[in-house]
């Protein structure tokens, strides 16, 4: 038997296929021939001996994996792929780049207007005026506002009392229209008549007071319906005025009718001016009470302006953190995609600066160089049938550990990629 080095130094010169790589035009027919030819060539020189062919696949692989390193061009072509990859993620890397930079600039933006807000809370107790219109000066206001309205009340209480025992419980005695407003023993009767009566003749006045009040909050929203409602609230107010005034000038036009005189109704009410100093000494008054009564809240409310500007100041920090909090969430999300893309990147360039090894091709080539070194066994090796399929069995049984040794023996992809060691 010849020695492995003289088989594979007359396997080289049998195998022009590794060389014919340098040449793209070739005819990729005629190498597999040769491969064919060279495997023949080799197991007749080394009579199918497996271990032999076992050093003929490896130096296959090497000289086959040594010919893609030094093919430039098809190397280039094979990482084109590669490097449009590559230039896709720069330019997405990119994007997050500019988008870093525009959220950074939000969140330097975001900072600065906490900080100044903060500053503003600390500088509008040492100059108010600088902050705030209007600052001082309104305690007098509201303690004037507060002085009217105490006896405007107490004369709602009054009318409303009194007009309300007169309309619903007072049996007149007299036409005069002053003691049928102003019962100075309305709360007395009302409440010795039965205590019902009575809570009924004292909560009256607090039901204007509290449609004074609604009124006064309606007011504080803008919009064509809050008008509408600050009508139909004024409307409900006059309208339960005229009915007590309707009411109450009924009982003394009662007391007063002969049997000539015409059938009460509205048309004679709203004839009578007795009707009306009703619902004016009531509704007018109402409305005067109204105003004052907003007046003073308006006061109360503008009396600690530092402090409703330092809580306003707090609440506008507050939703400047939530702004700030999310727009620090986006950085960090653009920070890890660009870390992933820049990953992605690296990796790409691995590949460039490595090589690619077309598996598929390479496969071709083993089978092709298989092939031979098997047909040689079959036809040119003198062996018994039984011991020519025991040597094509352990042959093909090298050829399986090789590839297994590669990892091709089932490959996912038709080339794989060295990388770089740099």
């Amino acid at each position: 038997m010849k020695s492995l080095q003289q088989l594979f130094s007359l396997k080289k010169l049998e195998e022009p296929a590794l060389d014919a790589f340098e040449d793209q035009e070739e005819d990729r027919e005629q190498i597999r021939i040769t491969y064919y030819q060279s495997g023949f060539a080799a197991s007749v020189k080394a009579t199918g001996k497996p271990i032999v062919l076992r050093a003929c696949l490896q130096n296959l692989f090497s000289s086959f994996e040594d010919q893609c390193r030094k093919q430039k061009q098809e190397q280039e072509k094979l990482k084109q792929p590669y490097r449009e990859e590559q230039e896709k993620e720069r330019t997405e890397l990119k994007k997050c780049e500019i988008a870093i930079g525009v959220y950074e600039k939000k969140d330097q933006d975001y900072s600065d207007s906490i900080d100044l807000k903060k500053q503003e809370m600390v500088e509008v107790k040492l100059n108010p005026d600088k902050y705030i219109e209007d600052g001082k000066g309104q305690k007098a206001q509201l303690y004037i506002g507060a002085i009217l309205l105490l006896p405007i009340t107490l004369y709602l209480l009054v009318f409303y009392i009194s007009a309300s025992y007169s309309a619903f419980f007072k049996e007149f005695a007299d036409d005069s229209l002053t003691a049928a407003i102003f019962d100075a023993d309305a709360l007395k009767n009302s409440l010795k008549a039965s205590w019902l009566e009575g809570v009924l003749v004292v909560t009256i006045p607090f039901v204007f007071m509290g449609l004074g009040y609604v009124i006064h909050m309606v007011q504080k929203t803008k919009g064509l319906k809050n008008i509408f409602r600050m009508i139909a609230l004024f409307i409900t107010t006059f309208m339960f005025d005229a009915l007590l005034a309707y009411q109450i000038e009924k009982k003394i036009y009662d007391f007063n009718k002969t049997l000539n005189s015409a059938p009460y109704d509205l048309k004679v009410a709203l004839a009578e001016a007795e009707f009306w100093m009703i619902i004016f000494a009531g509704f007018v008054v109402y409305i005067i009470w109204g105003l004052v009564f907003d007046f003073v809240m308006k006061e109360y409310e503008n009396l600690d302006k530092i402090r409703m500007f330092i809580r306003a100041k707090k609440e506008e920090i507050v939703n400047l953190d939530k702004l700030k909090a999310t727009n620090t969430d986006k950085i960090t999300d653009f920070k890890q995609q660009a870390a992933t893309i820049n990953g992605a990147i690296s990796l790409l360039q691995s590949k460039i600066d490595g090589f690619v090894f077309p598996i598929k091709e390479y496969l071709n080539y083993h089978h092709q160089y298989k092939e031979g070194w098997y047909q040689a066994i079959n036809t040119e090796i003198a062996l018994a049938h039984r011991e020519k399929e025991e040597l094509l069995t352990h042959c093909e049984s090298v050829s399986l550990e090789h590839l297994k040794e590669l990892d091709l023996t089932q490959p996912e992809y038709q080339q794989v990629v060295y990388y770089s060691k740099n």
